[in-house]
């Protein structure tokens, strides 16, 4: 059941992926930190040593194209979501 949920969300993003849906989710980053991931996407758009910078930056993004940006914890799980859809 869990690949089957997992599947799901994977189909999800990438049916946003490139649109202007696809919101920014502020993730840790192995080798920075932290990342800004647009959903869907494996490269991140920027990535740094700070959480707190990475959400500024997110922020900036997402009221630039008006979506969302979802801030994720140290474990990967939604803590945040901001929405700057007009």
């Amino acid at each position: 059941m869990a690949d089957n949920n997992n599947n799901n969300r994977n189909e999800y993003f990438e049916e946003r992926a490139g649109t202007e849906d696809a919101r920014f989710h502020v993730v840790p980053h192995k080798e920075e930190g932290w990342a800004i991931k647009r959903e869907g996407e494996d490269v991140p758009e920027l990535t740094t040593e700070s959480k707190d910078k990475a959400i500024e930056e997110a922020k900036k993004m997402a009221k630039d194209t008006s979506t969302m940006v979802i801030i994720h914890n140290d474990d990967g799980q939604i803590e945040d979501q901001l929405n700057y859809k007009e």
